[in-house]
């Protein structure tokens, strides 16, 4: 089986090897210097903030916001 690197540096993996991981989401990415190693991640605490941080409405930018606004503050 092939996977095609795009211009933008993305993989595009056959459905015969992703029909193995149905509900992963993300992967761990490695390498060993000549093979590239994909270890799926199970969903995790940090899957759940994200998600309830989108249900609020919140965003990259406005962590960014609250992280200056803490380091001014001290």
């Amino acid at each position: 089986m092939l996977a095609k690197k795009t211009s933008k540096n993305q993989l595009t993996l056959p459905k015969a090897v992703i029909a193995h991981f149905s509900g992963v989401e993300y992967f761990d990415v490695s390498t060993d210097g000549q093979c590239i190693v994909l270890r799926p991640l199970e969903s995790s605490r940090a899957h759940a903030v994200r998600a309830r941080l989108a249900s609020l409405g919140i965003e990259e930018p406005d962590v960014s916001a609250a992280v200056n606004w803490a380091r001014e503050s001290q």
